[in-house]
């Protein structure tokens, strides 16, 4: 890379908030870069090769409810596919690493996967169709806003790190992982809620045969769902997770308060 074209590029770049963004993602004892928001705007030359989705999020922003019916809430605002996959064996973790992440942003962690037709490097977010492996939300409602999934990702080991397993049973072929975040610090307004998805492609093998349909994202949420309209700083006892229900593959409980799929 020229440096000076790497500097003229970046000039154009709008400065970065402190939300973050998923940086690496380690699997199988490997290390992979994820997709750098500032990346969006450079010519291919100039990127390290991701599985990581690409998306208009130079801030570090977020999608709000007023556009759950866009493709957007899918994979981001504008996404689109990573140039690589990384391979996984169904049943291993991955750990998905964010660069940094607020912690007054409290709220739920979630994934999904969807199955690719063909390679998931030339997919289209709005013909994905997701199917949810793991989600993890109120962990202890003590002294509001409670502790909360986001709170054990950043204090995870790695910091901002989140762990998932891929589904043991699930069949071998090309997947994007849909990763989310969805703050809630001012869910208590309409249109308050902050979806911080992020998407990243992977190739999976192993003997499964569980390929579940999924549904598109558009599908996802509704503004006055009782996970997106609410006020978190208020007195709750519980927090009914927004979106579909977990996939119908076997499930193993990682705690009583989380759920994954696998064995």
């Amino acid at each position: 890379m020229k440096l000076g074209a790497a500097a003229a590029a970046f000039a154009l770049i709008p400065s970065v908030a402190a939300h973050g963004y998923v940086s690496s993602i380690v699997t199988g004892g490997k290390t992979y870069p994820g997709s750098n928001p500032n990346w969006y705007y450079l010519p291919s030359s100039q990127i390290v090769p991701t599985a990581g989705w690409f998306a208009l999020n130079q801030d570090n922003g977020f999608v709000s409810p007023s556009a759950y019916g866009t493709s957007d809430i899918a994979c981001h605002k504008s996404a689109k596919p990573g140039s690589t996959q990384i391979p996984v064996k169904a049943g291993d973790s991955v750990t998905l690493v964010w660069n940094t992440w607020p912690d007054s942003h409290h709220g739920p962690v979630i994934d999904y996967m969807a199955k690719c037709s063909g390679s998931c490097t030339s997919a289209s977010a709005g013909s994905l169709n997701f199917f949810k492996i793991d989600a993890s939300g109120l962990i202890n409602d003590a002294s509001p806003p409670g502790t909360w999934a986001t709170d054990n990702l950043i204090n995870a080991s790695p910091a901002f790190s989140w762990n998932v397993k891929i589904p043991s049973s699930l069949a071998s072929g090309n997947y994007v992982m849909r990763h989310e975040i969805i703050a809630l610090h001012a869910a208590g307004s309409s249109n308050g809620a902050q979806n911080y998805p992020q998407c990243i492609n992977f190739q999976v093998t192993g003997t499964g045969s569980s390929a579940p349909a999924g549904v598109p994202a558009t599908s996802f949420y509704k503004a006055s769902d009782p996970g997106i309209l609410i006020g978190i700083y208020s007195s709750i006892s519980s927090y009914a997770m927004p979106g579909p229900a977990l996939a119908g593959i076997k499930k193993m409980a990682r705690h009583a308060r989380d759920f994954a799929l696998g064995a």
